[in-house]
């Protein structure tokens, strides 16, 4: 007997744990299943950034996780010379970077396993529960078995059909979902099905991530400490005590998997000037960057590690996964429920395998000149990058920006099928500037469409508006709004995931729903 459901995920990461919470506070059903007994046991992924904590804002938890994890108030490079301790060349405050752009100025460390588990609670409470120990075995047309020469046939059609078997704890199911999307990681089993290209390389250098107990005082900063033959960062992962310790495997160490922290023990504790008082979790691994050649086979899409990997400069790999899941889910949803045409679809490889080509590329250059051997590595990592650092920062406009591509708050879609027109500063496709003094940001928590007026709403349409069911929200225009680059009774009509997808400088009813029909934007 085959049950029915509108969308399968497979993976119950961040990835796609988000994307369940997505689907089920707008009330679409779907089932998610993973291999795993249970949620990760180790920290994995650590920094949240600024602009996941404004999407759970939207959810209504960032509070909650903020609660749960621990702020970092600044960011310290040290450098150390030949036989010498660390020295800081750089103290950057994260709220000084950052004030004014986001209501989150900082960034927060949850280990991932504990972040897990938070989201699958959010998920309980919406009577959602993730399927455990299950697997996907096959889905039609693409036959699991086949690997990467399966995905054959047509399946271009947004109503096609996925019919998957999964394997549980029951046995074999056979599932019929008009939606199927694959947050199955690096070595997804969907991606692989569909035949899907998975290009790039694997660094050769090794590298080690540790969790410990450092004697002294609790470091609530994230440390950034470059040397001769290596770099280590130090972040705190719990208030119980607990560092972790991401870095190079210093030269001259055996780069196997047999590697211990007592091998390379000698070599980091002077290098950091610290003492490891207890090892917690230890691993070594090598750093891959590679992006899906799709994202999107007809009813099939990949996000998170399944569709995009990369160097872990900057903490962005999670909040990547998470920016899919929060694109992808409210498109599913209005597609789902006839909220907008099923061509919205067709916008989440537009907007994000973009975004994703370019964070690979920019954290691969960046990566490949900081961990390189060599002279050419150690007069990067002890002499250029101190000195560019120290330079740029200097200037509150490069520090802005600095924050704004750190937090991802800089994600934009402009070119999308979705966006249209310019007020201002602000374009379709831009994120919705926050203005603090006007709370712009509250009713983005309902997850839908909505109109936004920095002054005046225009008659014309706000009537529109009432006509499809979106509400009008008309802000006082102030020195607030003018610096955030509003106009005047500009008018933006903003996503369900707080883009603008149409700015309007003038009343202008014609444009808004010529807007409209085209995206099938209907009542709900």
């Amino acid at each position: 007997m085959t049950s029915s459901t509108k969308v399968l995920i497979a993976g119950a990461g961040p990835t796609g744990l988000v994307l369940a919470l997505s689907l089920a506070r707008r009330g679409v059903s779907f089932r998610i299943i993973d291999e795993a007994d249970g949620p990760g046991e180790h920290s994995r992924a650590m920094v949240v950034q600024a602009r996941t904590l404004e999407f759970y804002q939207q959810f209504g938890f960032a509070d909650e996780v903020i609660a749960e994890g621990i702020v970092v108030p600044q960011l310290r490079m040290r450098v150390t010379d030949r036989g010498r301790r660390p020295r800081e060349v750089l103290s950057l405050k994260f709220r000084d970077i950052g004030a004014g752009i986001s209501p989150y100025p900082f960034a927060l460390t949850y280990p991932q396993d504990d972040h897990e588990k938070f989201l699958g609670k959010k998920l309980d409470q919406l009577g959602v529960r993730v399927e455990w120990n299950t697997r996907l075995a096959a889905m039609s047309p693409f036959d699991f078995a086949q690997g990467d020469n399966a995905a054959q046939g047509d399946n271009s059609g947004d109503n096609a059909a996925v019919t998957a078997t999964i394997e549980g704890p029951g046995g074999s199911e056979e599932i019929a979902a008009q939606y199927l999307c694959g947050c199955d990681g690096a070595h997804s089993v969907v991606r692989t099905a569909l035949g899907v290209g998975f290009a790039g390389t694997t660094y050769d250098q090794h590298f080690f991530v540790c969790d410990a107990k450092i004697a002294g005082d609790f470091i609530t900063d994230l440390i950034f400490t470059l040397g001769e033959d290596t770099l280590v960062l130090i972040l705190p992962v719990r208030s119980s005590g607990m560092h972790r310790l991401i870095g190079l495997v210093p030269a001259g160490i055996s780069n196997g998997e047999s590697v211990t922290f007592d091998a390379i023990r000698d070599r980091i504790e002077p290098f950091l000037g610290i003492k490891v008082s207890e090892v917690n979790w230890f691993a070594t691994y090598r750093v891959h960057h590679r992006v899906a050649e799709k994202f999107r086979v007809g009813p099939v899409f990949i996000l998170g590690d399944a569709a995009h990997i990369h160097s872990p400069v900057g903490g962005q790999g999670m909040n990547t996964g998470i920016g899919d899941a929060v694109n992808l889910g409210w498109k599913l949803a209005d597609a789902i429920r006839g909220r907008t045409a099923q061509g919205v679809l067709d916008s989440f490889e537009e907007e994000r395998i973009g975004f994703a080509r370019a964070l690979v590329e920019t954290t691969d250059r960046a990566f490949t000149a900081i961990i390189a051997r060599g002279e050419r590595g150690e007069l990067t990592r002890r002499m250029m990058l101190p000195l560019i650092m120290r330079f740029a920062t200097r200037f509150a406009a490069v520090r802005h920006a600095l924050f704004r591509i750190v937090s991802q708050t800089r994600i934009r879609y402009r070119h999308s099928s979705l966006s249209e027109g310019k007020a201002g500063a602000v374009l379709g496709g831009d994120r919705l500037p926050w203005v603090a003094s006007l709370h712009n940001f509250a009713p983005l928590c309902s997850l839908d469409w909505q109109l936004h007026a920095y002054g005046q709403a225009g008659p014309s349409v706000s009537a529109s508006c009432a006509r499809l069911g979106v509400p009008v929200y008309s802000f006082p225009w102030n020195e607030d709004a003018r610096r955030a680059g509003f106009p005047r009774d500009a008018m933006y009509l903003v996503r369900p995931d707080g883009y603008v997808g149409l700015a309007l400088e003038t009343d202008d009813a014609t444009r808004f729903d010529a807007y409209a029909r085209r995206i099938g934007l209907r009542a709900a």
